[in-house]
């Protein structure tokens, strides 16, 4: 695998509009195309202490120095764009819905908001879905060359497939589970794409507006799967103090503005923890630490 070093993170915007115009071209897809032979470095990541404040408040961790658990894949979103906004990259851009995500802090070290971790990301693997085909994104961080951070995202390109199997991929939460008891109720309001597209810097159509949400076959803007899985992290590890590692499925989309209930339940081993409105359920996740996920992660097994 060829490395790519870059001297300062991508801009987002210069990256969908990239992509944007590279999509249509990419139509018929299938899981055995292959992905770009490319690691994507960026040395010395710098963290923005207001952004990171933003980002903070609006997803509900304490304020501070260390770095929510989270945050790196922040850092890293962008280098995961300019992979796949690139012309080799074999799924379109545009409509790649977050499906799931998987994240591991490694040791004792907690980032923190004056390091400089080096970042670097790849494209995994591709797996076939019910609904098209999904891609495993991998992000890395590391201080002095250990690895201290590091996460598994699956998106998915929705297509006409004739695949009928088992969805394998990574990140699987398990078999269905009964609800969890209720927690908190939470108001989702209509501005909460736009505001944490400015903390994060994703601010991808689907999120800020319904005009432009439409467009992509949603009846209004959604908010970003990444909110509802910090959002839901940040009120676990309130109550069972920071989590090693997390995971979460994002099963539908929060429309918003919306109410949505938080739910879940904390064991000696870590916090189930689910988002759902009446019998939808938007999100499942898990958060603790131990045991061995795909792809040679470590991430929790409540």
């Amino acid at each position: 695998m060829r490395t790519t070093t870059l001297t300062a993170a991508p801009r987002l915007t210069p990256l969908l509009a990239r992509g944007a115009a590279l999509s249509p071209l990419k139509r018929g897809v299938r899981a055995g195309a292959p992905l770009p032979a490319t690691r994507i470095v960026l040395p010395g990541a710098r963290v923005d202490p207001a952004r990171l404040a933003s980002y903070s408040d609006i997803c509900g961790f304490p304020a501070g120095d260390a770095l929510p658990l989270p945050y790196p894949h922040i850092l890293g979103f962008p280098l995961a764009m300019r992979l796949m906004s690139e012309r080799a990259f074999p799924l379109p851009l545009l409509g790649l819905v977050h499906t799931r995500i998987e994240i591991v802090r490694h040791g004792r070290q907690v980032l923190r908001r004056d390091d400089r971790p080096e970042l670097a990301v790849h494209a995994e693997r591709l797996v076939p879905h019910r609904r098209g085909t999904e891609v495993v994104m991998a992000t890395e961080a590391r201080l002095d060359g250990e690895l201290v951070w590091e996460s598994r995202s699956s998106y998915l390109a929705r297509h006409r497939t004739t695949y009928d199997g088992p969805h394998d991929g990574p990140g699987d939460c398990g078999p269905a589970r009964a609800p969890l008891p209720a927690v908190a109720e939470w108001r989702v309001p209509g501005d909460l794409g736009r505001r944490y597209g400015a903390a994060s810097g994703d601010r991808n159509p689907i999120h800020l507006h319904p005009l432009t949400a439409k467009l992509f076959g949603f009846p209004r803007h959604i908010a970003h799967g990444m909110w509802t899985f910090a959002r839901a992290l940040a009120e676990a590890e309130r109550t069972a103090g920071p989590a090693a590692g997390a995971r979460a499925e994002f099963k539908a989309p929060v429309l918003l503005p919306a109410d949505v209930v938080y739910a879940a339940r904390t064991t000696a081993d870590g916090t189930a923890f689910e988002l759902r409105d009446g019998d939808r359920v938007h999100l499942t996740g898990e958060a603790g630490s131990g045991a061995v996920v795909s792809g040679g992660t470590s991430a929790p097994r409540p």
